[in-house]
């Protein structure tokens, strides 16, 4: 990944701050956007220090116009975008009788709405290039439904529905599209939940532990790497085996 630029969206913190990280650690250069400028700026700060090349930007990707200039930003600071990461999402769990249409429209804002976007501002610029790679994440609610989440599980079946539909229109030019289907993450907002439902968890993964955002980082690389380059149109479990 050699000076290869590489986007992750929501890339503060969690499983897109251990995508930033590893990617760093291929020796690309990185954008970061996430709304939390504060966590932006303070990991930006942290990687130049150690002699990476990071560039971060606040961006709302439910912005198309937002979205598109800070894409032309990154064309002018860097000359192009090679790997596009669609990390960015959010939760607002409900049971559908007590979802009201605006938590419902929110996290389809965000998490489907949002991935099209920056797909619709990047992927030009990958088609001139006549190269690129969009991963899109998705979750294994995805696959399987989850109770109270109706509309976060809406957004990650759509994710994969337009994963397979891009990566069969654009394949052609030279780009791969994929998803990736994380199970249970021990991120800092799910180590937060009851120990319960920690165990809860657990207990229906056989392998028998959370995963760590370094799996879901590592996936994404492999899947960025020519090592992948047959690979597209995919959704990848990285789930520990996670029985529905």
């Amino acid at each position: 990944m050699d000076q290869q630029v590489v986007l992750v969206t929501g890339g503060a913190a969690g499983i897109g701050e251990a995508t930033v990280r590893a990617f760093l650690e291929e020796k690309a250069i990185v954008c970061i956007w996430d709304v939390n400028e504060e966590k932006g700026r303070e990991l930006t700060e942290e990687l130049t220090a150690k002699g990476h090349q990071v560039y971060f930007a606040k961006v709302d990707v439910t912005s198309l116009e937002k979205v598109e200039n800070a894409v032309a930003q990154i064309v002018k600071d860097v000359g192009s975008i090679d790997v596009l990461i669609n990390n960015a999402g959010i939760t607002m769990d409900r049971s559908f009788l007590k979802m009201d249409a605006a938590t419902w429209q929110k996290v389809i804002d965000v998490n489907l709405t949002g991935v099209f976007n920056c797909a619709k501002a990047v992927a030009p610029i990958m088609v001139e290039g006549g190269k690129g790679v969009i991963l899109n994440a998705s979750s294994v609610v995805g696959l399987y439904g989850n109770f109270g989440q109706t509309n976060y599980v809406a957004t990650k079946a759509g994710v994969i529905g337009m994963t397979k539909t891009l990566a069969r229109e654009l394949g052609r030019k030279g780009i791969r599209v994929n998803a990736i289907a994380p199970g249970f993450i021990a991120t800092e907002m799910v180590q937060k939940m009851p120990e319960k439902v920690i165990e809860g968890m657990v207990a229906k993964t056989p392998i028998g532990r959370m995963g760590a955002p370094e799996d879901i980082a590592n996936a994404y690389v492999f899947l960025a790497s020519d090592k992948a380059s047959f690979i597209t149109g995919t959704v990848l479990s990285v789930d520990g085996g996670v029985i529905s």
